[in-house]
């Protein structure tokens, strides 16, 4: 991790879970992390959790990452005040229970628009600051073992997340759509998607919990490992599961 000391990482949904987890292993390192979200309460709780030697290092901006505006303006604010970013880690996501065919159309919509355009309204902006600054960066994007194996339980026992397992598919893609054309831009800027099974936070429905289940902690550690990698290694996709998971 050496040579990200100083760099600038953001990161979406930082202020709770796996996002939370993952900007105070960022900082840790020596990295300035911005860290974007809806809820900036819990963004300056995050930060006066953490010793003073790595407060003044994390920078809070609100952001809903589903609103291109929203994005725009805390985009501007860090080429502004920081100067660019160096590293994106796409993390925010909603999570609502329901069928594709009778589910309620505005929480459909608001999946759909946080966990697939969100992911692409960020990845623009990074990308565009990574490349104006020639700096060969790193987005990483949090998916889901779902984005490769859609389930359901039985009906009747567990809820069904069917449209969540839709916005993880477009992730997949998105992964490599983005790594062509990050090729053809001639750049060397990386693209990773970390899968993580099912991890105890928020997110899950209360159904899922008697499960196996990782910790947002593990998938912090999996963003550095793919960080750490050399020039020349890529890590596309990284898939971890609890043991014993069932699926």
């Amino acid at each position: 991790m050496d040579r990200w000391k100083n760099s600038c990482a953001v990161v979406t949904g930082a202020s709770a879970g796996i996002g939370a987890a993952i900007t105070k292993e960022l900082l840790k390192a020596d990295l300035q992390v911005i860290g974007l979200a809806r809820r900036v309460d819990r963004m300056e709780q995050l930060r006066s959790s953490l010793p003073n030697s790595l407060q003044s290092r994390l920078h809070v901006v609100k952001c809903d990452v589903a609103d291109i505006e929203s994005v725009n303006e805390a985009f501007d604010w860090i080429e502004e005040h920081v100067g660019g970013v160096d590293i994106l880690v796409n993390n925010a996501g909603v999570h609502i229970k329901g069928q594709l065919l009778t589910m309620n159309i505005n929480d459909l919509e608001r999946t759909l628009q946080t966990n697939v355009m969100g992911m692409v309204y960020c990845a623009r902006r990074a990308f565009n600051s990574m490349k104006t600054r020639n700096v060969n960066g790193h987005l990483i994007l949090i998916n889901s073992i779902i984005g490769h194996k859609i389930f359901n339980m039985e009906p009747g026992i567990m809820p069904f997340i069917n449209i969540y397992a839709m916005s993880k598919c477009a992730t997949v893609a998105m992964t490599e759509v983005l790594r062509q054309e990050f090729r053809e831009y001639q750049t060397n800027i990386k693209i990773t998607s970390i899968s993580p099974g099912l991890v105890n936070t928020d997110l899950p429905p209360e159904e899922y919990k008697a499960l196996p289940q990782l910790q947002s902690e593990d998938v912090s550690m999996a963003v550095l490992y793919c960080l750490s990698t050399p020039p020349h290694v890529q890590v596309h996709e990284l898939i971890i599961k609890p043991v014993g998971e069932t699926f």
